[in-house]
């Protein structure tokens, strides 16, 4: 059996230090990292089957991390921690993505058990860190996120980049919510440089290329002036 990877992201190096020691005497490799850019960055350089997620993060906080990485990888187990009570939190928290909350302080042998409890669930569902095969209609267009496809109703197929899938789901999975630039910014470029907002709209413009039957007077992809994007079913 391999070992499994888990990604901690923690910015309190005596806690992190304490968690990692801890995950290490249990036979899990651990890689660290201590603010969300550098999560996301090792996220996707590296393979994990497990990741432990602080919420208040310097550089990009974790609810924007773990938006980030389920828009990549939606059946990955991320496991919150917080300093936070309020059940709002935990509910933002879940509404991202999160399979678990572990409200600080808390007690490690509670933390190891709920780690070993997320790997057991992840490896009966046989996908610990495979992204899932989601797929979206919209009118007769399916649209596949894992091969970056669109099937258009002629029968023919388009190809999406990475950038192009990864954007097209954020907003689907935001629907009919405003989607701010600087939030597609951050979580779709995450921890590159940014590219100019113009950008983004050259890629708003394309959807609209693909799927709407009017691209001068879009139904589905709308800009919402000074703030941002929304898409409408």
């Amino acid at each position: 059996m391999s070992t499994k990877r888990i990604l901690l992201v923690e910015d309190e190096q005596s806690l992190a230090d304490t968690i990692k020691l801890n995950l290490e005497l249990e036979g899990y490799k651990v890689q660290w990292a201590n603010d969300g850019k550098k999560a996301l960055k090792t996220f996707k350089q590296e393979r994990f089957d497990l990741i432990i997620l602080d919420v208040m993060l310097p550089e990009m906080d974790g609810f924007t991390v773990c938006e980030a990485i389920r828009l990549e990888n939606e059946v990955i187990p991320v496991l919150f921690l917080t300093a936070k009570h309020s059940s709002a939190d935990r509910v933002t928290g879940l509404k991202m993505g999160a399979d678990d909350y572990l409200t600080k302080p808390f007690n490690l042998e509670e933390l190891l058990l709920r780690v070993q409890i997320l790997l057991k669930r992840a490896s009966r569902n046989g996908e610990s860190a495979t992204p899932n095969l989601s797929t979206y209609t919209l009118d007769n267009f399916l649209i596949n996120f894992s091969e970056m496809s669109v099937g258009t109703p002629q029968g023919e197929k388009i190809n999406l980049t990475k950038k192009e899938s990864t954007l097209l789901k954020l907003l689907i999975d935001r629907k009919n919510e405003v989607v701010s630039r600087e939030h597609i910014l951050e979580t779709v470029w995450g921890y590159d440089i940014y590219p100019s907002t113009r950008t983004i709209d050259n890629f708003i413009v394309t959807f609209r290329k693909y799927f709407e039957k009017d691209p001068s007077s879009p139904l589905h992809f709308q800009s919402v002036r000074g703030v941002g994007y929304k898409f409408v079913e």
